[in-house]
């Protein structure tokens, strides 16, 4: 797939809007992942170097079109201060004069953090069924001569902040955006095998067609968490590279001693792992065991590893693994769009046009 990059064309003193995912766990004011805001540093860096007035986007959490102190991004600018290295002017808009003006005269270091785009019912919510409001893309994208877009968890979303502002200004992709689609692209055309599919967590309305899809093309997808035990019940027909559980710990909340073995000696001859998900309700000591010990095993195959989902990332910033696998996406329901072939509305509107 042919991206139009920012590498690519002359950005030169332009005033940019950055789509970014800060959509994190905040306890206190304080966030408790850093990936997720860090994995922007390298575009941030980039449009700096060549003097941009910068303005980034995000969303966090569900406000549902309200605005809601409990969900602003100021309580968070002083970490993304902290981690990006740059001073962060908040804006308590997302459209208007406040925001021409905070940006028309940032500084050198100086960057902009704009308000939850949530809080504006114009943004649009794909859970609720409304589309977003032509209008208020537009009036967020006044501002700016270019949108760049360096958030693929989002890009599965056909959204104002996604996919409305870059109807009305030029569009690129960022740096991570651009890592995350050659990644995609690698696993689902070119992976090395055995390749080994693992994916966990819940929604399985979600994560079928990517099983369907891996049962195609992998040699064995290893399903464990809500989504296996949401299969069994149901019923669901498997071919024999589908491999669920075979025993439980507590009441189905993780993997038991058997399957644990079964999906450790699996991945021990992977070449290609890609996972997505727990394996059971991690965040209880518990039930921690079986996710502990196929992250364990992932470690020690020396597979080449990619991946994703929010709390599979969690897993890795406890055990300080973030470097210890091939590459980290950002992308959870939107790596899994991606991979199985879905709608990727971010995506298409970034297109090169041939």
């Amino acid at each position: 797939m042919q991206l139009k990059k920012i590498q690519e064309y002359d950005l030169r003193s332009k005033r940019i809007l950055l789509r970014v995912d800060f959509n994190v766990s905040v306890e206190n004011g304080k966030i408790k992942e850093k990936f997720k805001i860090e994995s922007c540093k390298e575009t941030l860096d980039y449009l700096i170097g060549m003097n941009c007035k910068i303005a980034m986007l995000s969303w966090l959490g569900r406000p549902g079109g309200k605005k809601d102190p409990k969900f602003s991004l100021e309580q968070i600018s002083d970490d993304v201060e902290k981690l990006l290295g740059y001073e962060i002017k908040f804006v308590s808009e997302c459209e208007g004069e406040k925001v021409k003006n905070i940006v028309n005269n940032l500084g050198n270091k100086e960057v902009a953090l704009l308000e939850n785009v949530r809080f504006y019912s114009g943004e649009g919510d794909v859970e609720s069924g409304t589309e977003y409001n032509q209008s208020f893309a537009q009036k967020i994208a006044a501002n700016f001569d270019v949108f760049v877009n360096d958030a693929i968890s989002v890009s599965h979303r056909n959204q104002a902040s996604v996919v409305g502002v870059a109807k009305f200004i030029p569009s690129y992709a960022g740096f991570k955006l651009q890592k995350e689609v050659e990644e995609f692209e690698k696993i689902r055309n070119n992976s090395q095998h055995p390749a080994v599919a693992i994916i966990g967590g819940a929604k399985i309305e979600t994560k079928l067609p990517v099983i369907k899809f891996f049962e195609q093309i992998y040699d064995y997808v290893l399903v464990g968490g809500k989504i296996a035990n949401e299969a069994a019940d149901r019923k669901i027909d498997f071919g024999r590279k589908v491999i669920l559980p075979e025993d439980y710990s507590g009441e189905r909340l993780d993997i038991g001693p058997k399957t644990i073995e079964k999906f450790s000696e699996v991945i021990k001859n992977a070449k290609t792992i890609v996972w997505n998900g727990p394996l059971g309700k991690f965040e209880d000591k518990e039930y921690a065991k079986g996710t502990q010990a196929v992250f364990e095993a992932i470690i020690s195959s020396g597979a080449y590893t990619v991946v994703g989902g929010g709390e599979t990332l969690e897993i890795l910033e406890k055990n300080s693994a973030m470097n210890k696998v091939n590459f980290v996406s950002t992308g959870g329901g939107a790596m899994l769009e991606y991979i199985g072939g879905g709608q990727m509305p971010g995506i298409e509107v970034l297109k090169l046009k041939i």
